[in-house]
């Protein structure tokens, strides 16, 4: 089903595809949105009802991640992820509980830079239901989070379509989303250590 949808990618397979790598269920955004972005540097779709069908995905996935978490609790989201659903959809209470420790020292803007990070983009919603932010607020970052890292993946599939053959496509995304992805973690590292020392200095 999953390589279907990204064989037919329109709005709503992406808007949907997002929806659903916004929840646990492991879709791997690059593979959605460079692609789509792809095609739209050839005319085939809009680049920013591309960029606009993701955004508001991931924030109608990350929705359902906040409710869970909010109504469920935190005794069984652990339990789901402990579960062999949860091992399905590549979940561990090792990784919920990562997300948790991130949310903790960051805050709620923690919603905003966890979803450019790997490994905690997904799972940064759960810990925000878990802690009964508000949700306005925590819709607020979840999607400026959500378009800043969709419109990377954009510009990347825009740029790719001037420089590789569609037979190319997913090896150079794959490749590239390293290098994107260890400049963001060291982005998101030096700007939290920027305010963190802001903050002590505020204090004293």
């Amino acid at each position: 089903m999953l390589q279907s949808l990204l064989s037919n990618l329109n709005y709503g397979t992406i808007f949907f595809l997002m929806l659903l790598e916004s929840t646990v269920v492991p879709v791997p955004s690059e593979l959605v949105v460079a692609p789509a972005a792809y095609h739209a540097a050839a005319g085939h779709t809009d680049i920013w009802l591309v960029w606009l069908a993701a955004t508001l995905g991931a924030g109608v996935g990350a929705s359902v991640n906040y409710v869970a978490a909010l109504y469920l609790g935190r005794p069984l989201i652990y339990r789901f992820a402990s579960s062999r659903w949860g091992k399905a959809c590549l979940l561990s209470p090792e990784k919920v509980e990562r997300s948790e420790r991130y949310f903790d020292d960051h805050g709620v803007v923690a919603t905003l830079t966890g979803r450019l990070i790997p490994g905690i983009r997904h799972l940064i919603s759960i810990p925000a239901g878990l802690a009964r932010m508000h949700y306005w607020k925590f819709l607020f970052y979840t999607l400026v989070g959500a378009g800043v890292w969709h419109a990377i993946l954009a510009a990347l599939g825009w740029y790719l379509h001037m420089a590789v053959p569609e037979e190319q496509l997913a090896t150079e995304i794959e490749r590239y989303s390293e290098y994107i992805k260890i400049v963001i973690v060291a982005l998101v590292a030096v700007a939290a250590i920027y305010f963190g020392v802001k903050y002590t200095m505020k204090r004293r």
